[in-house]
C-alpha cells in the first residue's frame, strides 16, 4: 500500500510539474516578442541587431516619432477618430437592431439574420476592388470618411449577433413590468435593457475596438498620404540597409498602448461578458 501511495504521489507532482511547464512555456512564447519589441525601442540601430538585454538605453526613436520628419501625432489622430466615429455609429446601431431581431417577430427575420452573419463568411480581400472603384468615383479616396464607412461594414454585423445572444438572457417580463409602470420603449432600452446587457456591449465593444484600431488591408489601399492611420505608418521604417527595428519598435510601442489602456478600463466588464456569453 505503501509503494502504491508513494507512485501515486509521484504521479501527481510529474503531472503537476508538466502543467507548470506548459504554462510557463505559453507564457514565454506570448511575451517574448513582447519583450523584444520594449527592449528594441530603446535601442540604438546598431544594438537592435542584438538579442541582449544589457544596453545602454536611449529616447532617440521616440524623439524621431514625435518629430516633424515623421510626425506620429498626425497618424496617431486618424487612428483615434477612425475608431471613434467607427464606435460611435456601431454600437448604438447593433443595440437597437440586436433589440427588433431579439423581441419583435417579423416576415423574413430568419433569413434577414443569416444575411448579417453571412457577411462575416466573404473573404475581406473580396470587397477592396468594389470599394476601392466606388469610393474612387466618389472622390473619397485618402479620406477617414472611407475608412469609416468600410469599418462600419465590419463590425456591424459582428455586433449585431454578439449583443443579440445577450439581449436574448434579458427576461422579457422585466419589461413588461417597466411597461406596466408606465415605461415607453426608450426608456425600457436605455434604463433596463442596457444596464442588464452591458457585459455583452462592452465585449462587443472591446472586439470592435481591436477590429478598427488593427485594420491594415483597406487603410493600404484606401489611404495616400492624408488620411494615413498607424497601421500603415508602421510600414514606412524602411532604410537604405532595410528596416529600421529600433524605430519600429518603439512606433509598436506606441500603436499598443490604446489597446492596453483600453482593456485596463474594461476588463472586468470583458471577463464577465465573455464568461456569462459562454454559460446559458
Amino acid at each position: 500500500m505503501t509503494t502504491v501511495k508513494m507512485n501515486q504521489k509521484k504521479r501527481v507532482n510529474t503531472i503537476g510539474l508538466l502543467k507548470y511547464f506548459g504554462v510557463f512555456a505559453i507564457l514565454l512564447f506570448l511575451f517574448v516578442p513582447i519583450l523584444w519589441i520594449v527592449l528594441t525601442a530603446f535601442k540604438t540601430e546598431g544594438d537592435s541587431y542584438n538579442f541582449t538585454v544589457f544596453f545602454k538605453p536611449v529616447l532617440e526613436n521616440f524623439q524621431y516619432l514625435f518629430s516633424q520628419e515623421f510626425n506620429i501625432g498626425k497618424y496617431y489622430f486618424n487612428s483615434v477618430w477612425v475608431v471613434f466615429a467607427t464606435l460611435l455609429i456601431t454600437i448604438p446601431v447593433s443595440i437597437l437592431a440586436a433589440y427588433a431581431l431579439s423581441r419583435f417577430q417579423m416576415r423574413g427575420k430568419q433569413v434577414f439574420m443569416f444575411a448579417i452573419l453571412a457577411t462575416q463568411f466573404i473573404p475581406l480581400v473580396v470587397n477592396l476592388i468594389p470599394l476601392f472603384l466606388i469610393f474612387r468615383n466618389l472622390g473619397m479616396i485618402d479620406t477617414t470618411i472611407a475608412l469609416i464607412i468600410v469599418n462600419l461594414g465590419h463590425t456591424i454585423p459582428y455586433a449585431i449577433w454578439l449583443i443579440k445572444g445577450f439581449i436574448d438572457r434579458v427576461p422579457v417580463d422585466i419589461e413588461e413590468a417597466a411597461a406596466i409602470d408606465g415605461a415607453n420603449r426608450f426608456q425600457i432600452i436605455t434604463k433596463i435593457l442596457i444596464p442588464t446587457a452591458l457585459p455583452g456591449i462592452i465585449t462587443a465593444t472591446v472586439f470592435c475596438f481591436v477590429i478598427t484600431w488593427n485594420e491594415f488591408m483597406f487603410a493600404l489601399i484606401l489611404t495616400q498620404k492624408e488620411a494615413v492611420t498607424l497601421p500603415i505608418a508602421l510600414s514606412f521604417f524602411n532604410g537604405e540597409k532595410g528596416v529600421i527595428w529600433n524605430q519600429m519598435a518603439a512606433a509598436g510601442i506606441i500603436f499598443m498602448l490604446p489597446t492596453v489602456i483600453f482593456m485596463l478600463l474594461v476588463r472586468k466588464q470583458f471577463v464577465q461578458g465573455m464568461t456569462s456569453g459562454s454559460v446559458k
